[in-house]
C-alpha cells in the first residue's frame, strides 16, 4: 500500500472512533427495533444518535425522540454545529459563506433592481464570515431588510435557499442544510425506502442513504428557474407553460416544479457525452471555499479554458506533491482515486481539479460518479480559435446553442393578500405574483461582461412593478425601477449551459444585429429600427438594449455587473463591416482571418461609387 493510502486509512479509522460511530445502526439502542430496514446513511455513519440525537435507551417512541435534532433533518442549520459540523467542521465553515446558503448575490441584485440598496450586505441569516481577502465580515439578516426588495426575496426567491426546507413544490423540493444535496427528495418529497414506519411519509428524503456524490436531479431541484441552467444543460425548455396536450393527451413530455410543461431542445454537448454537473463544477463551486462572495461569478472558479485551453495557452497543470493534498481526500470517493504524482489540471483560480488530469500529453476527465475517462479536446493554436479580433470572446459566446431569455416580467405585490415569508416562517400582508410577455432561446444578445470579454447576456431583471395597497390603490403601476440613477431595464452577462461543438456561423453573428443587442428589428439604410417595442416607449425594443439612428448607436438599458456594457458605435460598425469579407471568405479557417483587418479599406468599399455598366 502506498504511504498516502495508509495515512488515509488511519484517518478513516480514527474518524469513526472520534465521531462516535462504533457499531451498526441501533447497536445497543432501541432505534433499530422500530426502524427495521432503514438504510445506513453510509459506511462511516453507523450509530443513529451520532447524527439524530435522541435517547437510545428509551423504549417509548415519544421519550426516545424527545431530544432528537430536527427530528426529521438533523442537518438543518439550527442543528448542524452539533450534528454534521461536529465531524465535518471544515466543510461546515465553507458552507457558512457559500452563496447557496447566504444568497448574498441574489439579495444584492434584487436590491439593485428594486431600488432597495442601503449599503448593507444581507444574507438569508445573519452570519459572521470572511470576505475574499480573508478579513472578517458580518452579514446582516435579510429579515431586517424592510422594503419591497426584502419582501420579494423572503416571499418569492428564498425557496431555493438551502438553509430552509422547501417541501411543497413538485420536483422542486429539497431539505435544508447539508441534506439539501446529500439526502435528496424525490418529486413529491416522500420516503420510498425500506423502513415501513416511515414509508410514504412527507416530507422526507427519498432514501436514508447518503448521496456522497449528488446526481444532476439534485441540481435541477433549484436551478430550473431564472437562468434555467439545469434545464438547458439537459436539453429541456419550459417555454410552453400552457400544458398543451401532446401524445396520449398528456401534458408533456415532462412536468417540473410549478406545474410547468417542458419540451425537448438540443442538450449541452457535455451532457450528451455523459458528464454530470459535478464533473465540471468543483466542490468549491458548489459548497464554497470558506469565503463569502457578493456575486456568483466571483465564487465560480471554473472556465472552459481550464480543460480546453485558450487560443494561445494550453491548460495549466500541477502534480500532486503533498500527502495531504485536497485532491487525494476528495477523489477517495471516486471509482479511481487520484494518487501522488498525478498531473492535475488547474481551475481558473489556480486550484487543482480533483478529476481532471494530464496523461500522455492529453487532458482527461474522470466522471466522479461513473468513473469513465473522457478526453478533453484542446483547441490551442487551431486556426478557427486564433482569428485576429476574437481575443476577447468568451468560448460560449460562439459555442452556445441557446440562451433562455424571458422578456417583460410584470410583478405585482398585493398588500390586500397574505403571503408566506419563508425566512420568518409566518404569513404577512403582501403577496407576489408575476407574468411575462414572451420567451425565446435564439438568437441571443451579446455584450461585454465583467471580465471585459464578449459574453452572452439575458434579461436580468426586466421588471415592471405594480404595487396595490390595502385600499386597492396603485402607488406603483407598471413601474420601471431606477438603475444607476435612471429608469431602465436590465440585462446580465450569463452562461446558458447549452453549448455545442459547432460554433455560431460567422455570417449569423456578423450579419444579424439581434446578436449585438438590437432585438427583433428591420435594417433601414444606416438605421436599425426595432419591431418588438417596449410598452413604455415607442422607440426602445423590449428584447434589446441598443438602437442605431443615422449610424450612431445609443444604449438605453443597462448591462449589469461591474464593468459590463453594450457594444458602442465603433464596435458595432466594425462587427458589421466584416460582412464584406464573408461574401467570399466564409470559412473560419481561411488564412485571411489570421491577419488584422484593415477597416479603413473595408470602409472605402462601402463608399466607392457604383460602377456603371
Amino acid at each position: 500500500m502506498r504511504p498516502a493510502g495508509l495515512i488515509y486509512l488511519l484517518w478513516a479509522v480514527l474518524g469513526l472512533l472520534f465521531a462516535g460511530c462504533r457499531g451498526p445502526a441501533g447497536d445497543g439502542s432501541t432505534c433499530a427495533q422500530c426502524h427495521q430496514g432503514l438504510e445506513l446513511a453510509s459506511a462511516s455513519h453507523l450509530e443513529c444518535v451520532s447524527c439524530h440525537g435522541g435517547d437510545p435507551a428509551a423504549r417509548e417512541e415519544k421519550a426516545s425522540h424527545r431530544t432528537m435534532f430536527g427530528p426529521k433533518n438533523p442537518a438543518d442549520p439550527a442543528h448542524w454545529e452539533k450534528t454534521c459540523g461536529s465531524c465535518h467542521p471544515y466543510q461546515l465553515e465553507r458552507v457558512r459563506g457559500n452563496l447557496m446558503y447566504t444568497n448574498t448575490g441574489m439579495i444584492k441584485n434584487i436590491q439593485k433592481t428594486w431600488e432597495g440598496e442601503d449599503g448593507t450586505l444581507y444574507a438569508t441569516r445573519g452570519e459572521a464570515v470572511h470576505d475574499a481577502a480573508g478579513l472578517p465580515r458580518d452579514l446582516a439578516n435579510v429579515a431586517e431588510l424592510d422594503n419591497l426588495s426584502g419582501e420579494l426575496y423572503r416571499k418569492f426567491c428564498a425557496v431555493c435557499h438551502v438553509g430552509i426546507d422547501m417541501n411543497r413544490v413538485w420536483s422542486g423540493s429539497h431539505a435544508s442544510g447539508c441534506a439539501a444535496c446529500h439526502f435528496p427528495y424525490n418529486d413529491n418529497a416522500t420516503y420510498q425506502g425500506n423502513d415501513a414506519t416511515v414509508k410514504g411519509k412527507w416530507p422526507h428524503s427519498a432514501s436514508h442513504e447518503m448521496a456522497v456524490l449528488p446526481d444532476n436531479q439534485v441540481c435541477v431541484r433549484c436551478h430550473n428557474r431564472s437562468g434555467r441552467i439545469a434545464l438547458s444543460y439537459q436539453g429541456w425548455n419550459d417555454g410552453n407553460n400552457g400544458l398543451v396536450p401532446t401524445a396520449a393527451g398528456d401534458p408533456g413530455p415532462k412536468i417540473i416544479g410549478g406545474a410547468r410543461n417542458v419540451t425537448r431542445i438540443q442538450a449541452d454537448i457535455h451532457h450528451e457525452k455523459g458528464l454530470e454537473c459535478i464533473d465540471c463544477h468543483t466542490s468549491r463551486d458548489v459548497m464554497g471555499d470558506g469565503y463569502a462572495y457578493e456575486n456568483m461569478y466571483l465564487q465560480t472558479e471554473i472556465a472552459c479554458e481550464d480543460c480546453h485551453g485558450s487560443a494561445r495557452q494550453r491548460p495549466r497543470s500541477e502534480p500532486i506533491s503533498r500527502e495531504n493534498d485536497e485532491v487525494l481526500r476528495e477523489s477517495a470517493h471516486y471509482q479511481h482515486p487520484m494518487k501522488q504524482g498525478d498531473e492535475m489540471v488547474l481551475t481558473g483560480k489556480g486550484r487543482k481539479y480533483s478529476n481532471v488530469f494530464v496523461a500522455d500529453g492529453k487532458v482527461w476527465l474522470q466522471g466522479k460518479r461513473d468513473g469513465k475517462l473522457r478526453e478533453s479536446k484542446v483547441i490551442t493554436g487551431t486556426p478557427e480559435h486564433t482569428i485576429v479580433g476574437h481575443e476577447r470572446m468568451e468560448c460560449y459566446a460562439c459555442h452556445s446553442r441557446s440562451v433562455a431569455q424571458c422578456y417583460g416580467c410584470h410583478t405585482q405585490y398585493d398588500q390586500r393578500e397574505l403571503g408566506t415569508d419563508f425566512i420568518k416562517g409566518v404569513k404577512t400582508p403582501g403577496q407576489f405574483s408575476e407574468t411575462e410577455d414572451y420567451r425565446m432561446l435564439y438568437p441571443f444578445p451579446l455584450a461585454l461582461n465583467q471580465r471585459g470579454k464578449v459574453s452572452t447576456v439575458t434579461p436580468g431583471c426586466q421588471t415592471f412593478v405594480t404595487v396595490i395597497d390595502q385600499q386597492g390603490n396603485k402607488p406603483l403601476d407598471e413601474y420601471v425601477a431606477l438603475y444607476n440613477g435612471r429608469q431602465q431595464l436590465r440585462f446580465a452577462p450569463f452562461f446558458g449551459h447549452n453549448t455545442g461543438t459547432r460554433a455560431i456561423g460567422c455570417a449569423e453573428c456578423h450579419a444579424n444585429p439581434a446578436f449585438l443587442g438590437f432585438g427583433q428589428h428591420v435594417v433601414s439604410a444606416d438605421s436599425i429600427e426595432a419591431t418588438m417595442l417596449c410598452e413604455k416607449s415607442a422607440e426602445k425594443p423590449l428584447d434589446g438594449y441598443v438602437t442605431m439612428n443615422a449610424g450612431q448607436v445609443k444604449a438605453f438599458s443597462a448591462i449589469t455587473r461591474e464593468g459590463s456594457r453594450p457594444f458602442n458605435t465603433r464596435e458595432v460598425n466594425k462587427i458589421l463591416a466584416v460582412n464584406l469579407c464573408l461574401v467570399c471568405h466564409n470559412d473560419s479557417k481561411d488564412p485571411i482571418y489570421q491577419k488584422e483587418l484593415d477597416y479603413d479599406a473595408l470602409d472605402s468599399c462601402l463608399k466607392r461609387a457604383a460602377v456603371q455598366p
